[in-house]
């Protein structure tokens, strides 16, 4: 099957019609507007490329998902967790440095070449979170007040697209996560897009499921309210 090569003002194609090889990619092009991101997303795609190269739109079969009911931490992380929130080590926010969330998520890492988030890329998303619709969670060091670890992603309706997350202090990426899970469990969020299957994730509690159902929980999903992100106040309420 041949790649379909998206043109400015054209549709996206069905994300059924994704190759086998290489699996869940569905098209090609050179837009990336807040726009076609949101096209995009609405529909079960998202973007991954490497510089150089043409917008790439993915939708893999399966999908890693985190339900947020299903989320779970090991024993030694609730009780190191729980230790920094009694002491106020940390402080947990929203949306207060979207960008240099995304610029940390940026930076390259010992075990990668080069990074896929591109000034293309976090201009794109930028963008997205001028609209209210792409968010971040941020970690501060209260005693410094810098940010130490954060996530970003793309809400819509009550789903969340997780896209990626950064560390500067063990395990701080990971409350987080957690913290934001807690979030969206009370926002009754259907699910948490995990796009690709890793060992890490599943630990957490994430696990794939078809292309198909994803899709059927997304149709439906997406068409709930937004929650006001601008008054989210991050708690954590760690067991």
């Amino acid at each position: 099957m041949k790649l379909a090569w998206v043109a400015p003002g054209q549709a996206l194609p069905s994300p059924q019609t994704a190759l086998t090889e290489p699996p869940g990619l569905v098209a090609a092009g050179l837009d990336l507007s807040p726009a076609r991101l949101l096209e995009a997303y609405g529909q079960g795609m998202y973007p991954w490329y490497s510089d150089g190269q043409p917008v790439l739109w993915w939708s893999p079969d399966p999908r890693m998902v985190l339900f947020p009911e299903e989320f779970r931490l090991s024993n030694s992380l609730k009780q190191r967790l729980r230790r920094v929130h009694q002491r106020g080590l940390w402080e947990f926010t929203v949306d207060q440095a979207f960008e240099s969330v995304m610029r940390a998520c940026a930076e390259p890492r010992p075990d990668q070449d080069g990074t896929w988030i591109t000034e293309d890329i976090l201009m794109a998303y930028v963008g997205l979170h001028r609209q209210g619709i792409a968010h971040s969670v941020e970690v501060w060091a209260r005693s410094t007040q810098t940010l130490i670890a954060g996530l970003y992603g793309v809400s819509i309706g009550r789903i969340f697209f997780g896209e990626s997350m950064f560390t500067r202090a063990s395990d701080a990426s990971k409350a987080a996560l957690a913290v934001l899970v807690q979030q969206l469990q009370a926002w009754e969020f259907a699910l948490i897009d995990c796009q690709q299957q890793t060992a890490h994730l599943a630990s957490m509690g994430a696990r794939p499921i078809a292309r198909d159902h994803f899709l059927h929980i997304l149709a439906q999903a997406s068409r709930s309210p937004e929650p006001d992100w601008s008054s989210t106040n991050l708690n954590p309420s760690l067991p």
